[in-house]
């Protein structure tokens, strides 16, 4: 599971690190060959568990496997219910799992609330990894209105033991670009505790107004933000990583990307979603040359220096 980070102060980002070497030392395997978009990979004493985005009756996809690598099997429904507060056909987007000290498992996932529309983050929670998991309250975790939706949440636990939430607010055409904050939550992972830190914003070109699909690594002196940029449907959505001595800043943003499809030979359509879990990084693509599946991909990746390297 991912590791997770220090709340300190706001954040500026206003320079850049040196990015990795731009290609893969191998070809990205693909997992699974059907639509298994925002994918969030969690490491238990039992094995592997994958969930991503659903669609149609499916709320929350799940798959399994017994090693990193795969074989990946795919499951059922994570989401035993629609929250009181969602409405039941409005989507249930990027999950994340999280196991508790007391060996509770917690969903985050994003939402449309019933009044107004607007996109938030709730939890569940469950006793296995795999599900089902039973929605937890009767209202949103994070439903913050001048955000205009807020999506993709990311839990990080910190050393000791302080467990925090990563997401994405989306801006408005009008107003600041989408940014990816930054809130502890207290012990029982449904429960904000303190304000919110700004970690990035989307500020660079290339990026299209867009930051998404946080997920955050420590390594030996510095704490590695993955994130998504670009709009998903386009073949220029890629991740990027940036860099600080603490969760709570200041990140640096690398100069250039780390996967796209352009880097990746043209063998994913659009990499991104990704999650960095045990030596490996995964994302998804789109299949078939269309836009109406995304697969399951993943490549190793390590940190010399403190300096992601893929393959």
């Amino acid at each position: 599971m991912r590791l997770k980070a220090l709340l300190l102060v706001p954040v500026v980002v206003a320079s850049f690190v040196m990015a990795p070497s731009a290609a893969a030392a191998s070809a990205p395997r693909l997992l699974i060959n059907q639509d298994f978009p925002d994918p969030d990979i969690v490491k238990t004493a039992w094995g592997y568990f994958a969930f991503a985005t659903g669609a149609g009756p499916t709320r929350i996809r799940t798959a399994a496997a017994a090693a990193p690598e795969g074989p990946w099997r795919v499951g059922g429904d994570a989401l035993a219910a629609v929250p009181a507060w969602a409405k039941p056909d409005g989507g249930f987007w990027a999950p994340d799992v999280t196991q508790l000290a007391d060996g509770t498992f917690v969903l985050y996932f994003a939402a449309p609330q019933t009044a107004g529309g607007e996109m938030c983050l709730g939890t569940a929670t469950a006793k296995k990894a795999e599900g089902p998991y039973t929605p937890a309250g009767d209202r949103p975790l994070v439903c913050e209105p001048g955000d205009h939706g807020d999506i993709d949440p990311q839990t990080f636990l910190d050393t000791d033991g302080s467990r925090y939430l990563l997401y994405k607010s989306d801006g408005a055409p009008t107003g600041p670009p989408s940014a990816i904050w930054l809130q502890k939550l207290q012990a029982d992972g449904r429960t904000l505790a303190g304000p919110r830190t700004e970690l990035l914003r989307a500020d660079l070109t290339a990026e299209m107004s867009v930051v998404e699909a946080s997920s955050v690594v420590k390594t030996g002196s510095r704490y590695l933000l993955f994130y998504s940029a670009d709009t998903f449907q386009s073949t220029g959505y890629h991740t990027c990583y940036a860099s600080a001595p603490s969760l709570g800043g200041a990140f640096v943003k690398a100069d250039g990307k780390l996967l796209s499809t352009d880097l990746l030979g043209g063998k994913v359509d659009a990499p991104g979603g990704a999650d960095v879990v045990d030596g490996h990084i995964y994302f998804h693509g789109w299949l078939g040359g269309g836009r109406t599946a995304r697969g399951l991909y993943e490549l190793p990746i390590t940190f010399p220096g403190d300096v992601p390297r893929l393959g």
